[in-house]
């Protein structure tokens, strides 16, 4: 039997039954999350087994961790199952197998690459080219390299200790970046089973004894229900406001709205649209790897780009606003992997949008240094006025004192030349 998909917290799932969760696309917060959670409700449940049906290329480091340690204390048995046919198992993916009670693959899938790549690792030198800085910077970063490695070797390798998996290969996973396809994984005793689909899975996890959190426990899984536990809202919010690209348009939402506000007091919307929009980024912000380099990096170019805007500086603050915010996008998340970085179609969109901002700016500020002054008692000078008696006039609907070289009768109309204190400065027409 069949139980509909519902989100985690939409209805009440059923007891005793097999829960299946589904990670299909880069492990982020959003699906460390839904797995965390669907396997807290899969114990409240009283799960027979909880089964996570995964296509993932890996993902973060953080939140592939989190998933492992709900699965280590899962008193629930989880089967982690490479599917369907040609989904794949990298990187994070590989972890995630290995932690797994029951590890298992469909035909045409493949796991494995599980070496970390730092962004930003120093390359080697060309040939020919070996100064002392460069073998410096090389000897930092393969340290660095090093350490990653061997804490992700480490780490699988006593994933596999403990499920009693082949830990040389998969130390060979993390080292050397090494696959294998579901066929050869199953004869080098990195995985379990085999299956052509979620049944075959099933069939072939009965009576098998698996170690979970409080002790040894054997599958009974025949006539239990199946239960699709579907991404609920939170899992969908964490999804979208989590996207890297999304996090840097809401920052720039958030500090221009602000900025508005300022520039007019009382309005109200779009200081209340950026103080949401700059949570949002910051909520988001906290979840994702941030280089925080970076991250100074696009507040200082926004900050300039503002600064271009109050007082302009004929674009010298603007473009070299433009420059960090750029830097600072490229560099903002500390990932290799391309799904938790912000993309080069947004960054050239941002450049393109920041120098037409600057284009216009300067292009105002250039227009008003030619312009007349039309503000304060300068702006009469050359206006018309007209006389009332031999020594007043109506200006700008004032009366003022007037000089004149030549007498004034009422009715003359007359021009501003200067103004001398309280007193216009004006010949006749």
């Amino acid at each position: 039997m069949l139980c509909p998909g519902v989100g985690l917290a939409e209805a009440e799932p059923p007891l005793d039954a097999i829960w299946v969760m589904d990670l299909d696309g880069p492990v982020g917060p959003a699906t460390s999350d839904y797995l965390v959670r669907g396997l807290e409700r899969a114990r409240d449940a009283e799960a027979r087994l909880a089964v996570i049906r995964m296509n993932t290329p890996g993902g973060l480091d953080g939140a592939m961790r989190d998933i492992i340690e709900a699965i280590l204390a899962s008193p629930v048995p989880v089967a982690s199952y490479v599917a369907p046919q040609g989904a794949r198992a990298a990187s994070a993916g590989t972890y995630i197998l290995y932690a797994s009670h029951i590890a298992a693959m469909a035909p045409a899938t493949n796991l494995g690459a599980a070496t970390p790549v730092p962004l930003g690792a120093p390359s080697p030198p060309a040939g020919g080219e070996d100064t002392e800085g460069d073998e410096s910077q090389a000897s930092e970063g393969g340290a660095m390299n090093r350490k990653l490695v061997n804490d992700a070797a480490a780490y699988i390798r006593g994933l596999a200790t403990l499920r009693g998996r082949n830990a040389e290969w998969a130390e060979l996973a993390v080292r050397d970046a090494e696959s294998l396809s579901a066929e050869d994984a199953l004869a080098e005793n990195v995985i379990d089973l085999v299956a052509q689909n979620l049944q075959d899975l099933l069939a072939q996890s009965e009576g098998r004894t698996v170690t979970v959190s409080g002790g040894e426990r054997v599958l009974a899984l025949t006539g239990a229900p199946l239960f699709e536990a579907a991404p609920d809202w939170r899992t969908e919010f964490l999804s979208i406001i989590t996207n890297p690209s999304l996090v840097l348009i809401l920052g720039m939402i958030g500090f221009y709205g602000i900025i508005l506000e300022f520039y007019n007091p009382g309005s109200l919307v779009p200081g209340t649209v950026g103080v949401i929009c700059l949570l949002l980024a910051g909520y988001a912000l906290q979840l994702l790897p941030v280089n925080y380099a970076g991250l100074a990096l696009l507040v200082l170019g926004i900050a300039l780009m503002v600064a271009e805007a109050v007082s302009p500086s004929f674009g010298i603050l603007g473009a070299g606003g433009l420059a960090a915010f750029m830097f600072g996008g490229i560099i903002l998340f500390d990932t290799e992997v391309e799904a938790f970085r912000v993309g080069w179609p947004l960054l050239a969109a941002v450049g393109v949008t920041g120098a037409g901002f600057i284009i216009v700016t300067v292009s105002i500020a250039m227009r008003m240094r030619h312009q007349v002054v039309t503000t304060g008692v300068e702006q009469m000078i050359g206006s018309h006025a007209v006389a009332l008696d031999g020594r007043q006039v109506r200006a700008g609907g004032e009366i003022w004192e007037a000089q004149c070289g030549d007498p004034l009768n009422a009715g003359d109309r007359v021009v501003v030349r200067a103004i001398d204190g309280l007193k216009l400065i004006v010949e006749k027409e």
